[in-house]
């Protein structure tokens, strides 16, 4: 007997071949019956379901693979991985940018957490009260969570943690001596074997710690990066993560030549996150993608993720957020609240900080720069009533004030807790026309939301669902069967994921079930739902029928059902080794592309 029929679905596999018309049969998890004849012999499947629904009209695919998430210590505390999950992810790779929460020795359970707080912008309230904190090795954490998730989660190994697990404090500023090397290279051998997925290291600028020092793993040489690497590439189904400073604007020579070294040391695909796309800078795609090209020549695979949308996200000038990463403004914006209203309000200040944001400097952040374009979100003094929704470049006009002092005398009036939205420069059409040919690129992938992370300043995790949605109704740049091959079958062959990615027969029952003329996200919105009752943006899913993890239904109608299906994916057992050298595929000239 099956566990579940679909009958009547419009199945759109994942390969991107195009749709059709079938049942779905699931048993044991996974897909038992594929039967494409039932349009006009209903109910010819043979079999029995304990439960079955009509699907005609809807849209049946894969569950969608987030490669670059942060939900390593979520799940603790929400196994359901939201709002992921509930926009059709069901597989999700933690771990990433270096950052892992083990090995882990217990002196060093403070110290990552208010890590992870800081870099990665998590509640510490959550972190501290949300998780147990009682594991030690990575195979301890893989079986802390076994059984506990809803969706299928693998993890990398942190270069971070593999650091300080070796050198403790010297992790910060020291260099291994030999011994401390052979633990360092030990222990990441112990997270291979027990599951991890691979090694993710950080090199960064923007990486601090909670005590405001950069974190461990920018203090490696390549030396000690390679040995690792090199670990790497003796275990089955692994990968490479790496973030450098060039991730956010532009690859060095130096940048360039390490990620190559990198994979072509382990034999293993590396990624990156995340390849920024605009049109007032057409130069930089292919300049970074020369980076895969060169890594290909060398029998190496480099691979850049990007977002198939605009992520919405929120700042202020009273918490740390992406402005603080402009050179020249951290100083100012670390100084305690009054110190720092007086400074902001200072006109001579005020011209420098906007120099330093247009400078070449500021690099990728000059995008933040243009003030006038921010729209004012919460506010919480009687004098900014009324202006949440209202655009900067209106409110100074009407004020007779340049923007930039506007918006600083508005949030002055808020002591600095007013929400900021800064509106994108890239959303024109010929920034979504070369997204459109980027993701073309055979070393382009889809991903990079950062799920879990940055928690009350970005909502990155709706991306399949937006992305879907402007793919049927809105810019229709690719045709419904790319987008969907784009978000599962793909990341899921990059990654090895054995049997997953495709509706197939025999495959896992990993299904997303919904209306084409609906489906989407929903605007961010600030909920207050983390241990400690810290905030977070929260973004519900619009047209999502039914979301299946390994063939149980998880979310039914953007409810959760409080089912924990998920697996805990291992590497070597639930994934099969991709070579950085693809011979089916010969070396590609980005410039070429573009």
């Amino acid at each position: 007997m099956l566990d579940h029929l679909i009958r009547r679905a419009t199945v759109v596999d994942g390969t991107g071949s195009p749709a059709y018309t079938a049942d779905i049969g699931i048993r044991d998890g996974r897909i038992a019956v594929i039967d494409t004849g039932t349009v006009k012999a209903p109910g010819r499947i043979g079999e029995r379901a304990r439960s079955e629904e009509d699907a005609h009209g809807l849209v049946l695919v894969p569950g969608f693979v987030d490669p670059h998430t942060h939900y390593d210590a979520q799940l603790f505390w929400d196994p359901y991985a939201t709002p992921s999950m509930t926009h059709g992810v069901t597989t999700v790779l933690g771990g990433n940018c270096g950052f892992s929460l083990a090995p882990l020795r217990p002196a060093d359970a403070d110290y990552t957490r208010r890590m992870m707080s800081k870099v990665e912008g998590m509640s510490l309230a959550a972190l501290e009260q949300g998780a147990p904190w009682d594991w030690s090795s990575f195979g301890d954490y893989l079986a802390a969570l076994d059984g506990r998730t809803a969706v299928n989660a693998g993890f990398m190994a942190g270069h971070c943690a593999l650091r300080r697990h070796a050198m403790g404090p010297a992790a910060i500023g020291g260099t291994p001596d030999r011994e401390q090397l052979r633990r360092m290279v030990h222990s990441l051998h112990e997270a291979l074997e027990a599951g991890a997925w691979g090694l993710s290291t950080t090199r960064s600028t923007t990486h601090t710690d909670g005590d405001g020092n950069p974190v461990a793993s920018r203090h490696a040489d390549p030396g000690e990066l390679l040995a690792l690497c090199e670990a790497v590439g003796r275990h089955p189904g692994t990968q490479l993560e790496a973030i450098v400073p060039g991730c956010l604007d532009r690859f060095t020579d130096e940048e360039t030549a390490l990620l190559t070294a990198m994979s072509t040391a382990a034999g293993r695909p590396l990624n990156w996150n995340v390849l920024t796309i605009d049109a007032a800078r057409p130069e930089a795609v292919p300049h970074q993608l020369a980076t895969s090209a060169r890594a290909r020549a060398a029998g190496g695979r480099v691979v850049a993720l990007t977002m198939p949308i605009l992520t919405p996200m929120n700042m202020s000038l009273g918490s740390f957020c992406a402005l603080n990463l402009i050179p020249g403004w951290g100083e100012t914006l670390a100084l305690p609240i009054p110190e720092r209203i007086d400074r902001l309000r200072q006109p001579q200040l005020q011209r420098q900080l906007l120099t330093a944001a247009h400078s070449e400097s500021a690099g990728v952040f000059r995008r933040l720069a243009d003030f006038g374009r921010y729209v004012i979100g919460d506010t919480y003094a009687k004098e900014n009533e009324g202006l949440t929704g209202r655009v900067v470049a209106d409110i100074a006009a009407e004020r007779g004030l340049d923007p930039f002092a506007c918006l600083v005398e508005i949030c002055a009036a808020d002591e600095l807790r007013t929400v900021l939205w800064p509106m994108p420069t890239d959303n024109d059409p010929a920034s979504w026309e070369l997204r459109r040919r980027t993701w073309q690129h055979p070393d382009v992938l889809l991903g990079g939301s950062d799920a879990g992370a940055h928690l009350d300043r970005m909502c990155g995790a709706p991306y399949p669902t937006r992305f879907l949605g402007d793919c049927l109704r809105g810019r229709r740049l690719v045709p419904l069967e790319e987008a969907v091959r784009m978000l599962t079958d793909e990341p899921a062959r990059l990654f090895g994921l054995r049997e997953r990615g495709r509706i197939a027969k025999g495959w896992w029952a990993d299904l997303v079930l919904f209306d084409p003329r609906r489906i989407d996200a929903a605007p961010a919105t600030l909920v207050h739902d983390l241990p400690g009752a810290a905030a977070r943006l929260d973004s519900r899913a619009v047209g999502v029928v039914s979301v299946r993890v390994n063939g149980v239904e998880t979310v039914r109608h953007d409810v959760l059902t409080g089912k924990v299906p998920g697996m805990v994916l291992r590497s070597g057992r639930d994934t099969e080794t991709v070579p950085a050298r693809d011979d089916g595929q010969s070396p590609i000239s980005a410039q070429a592309q573009f």
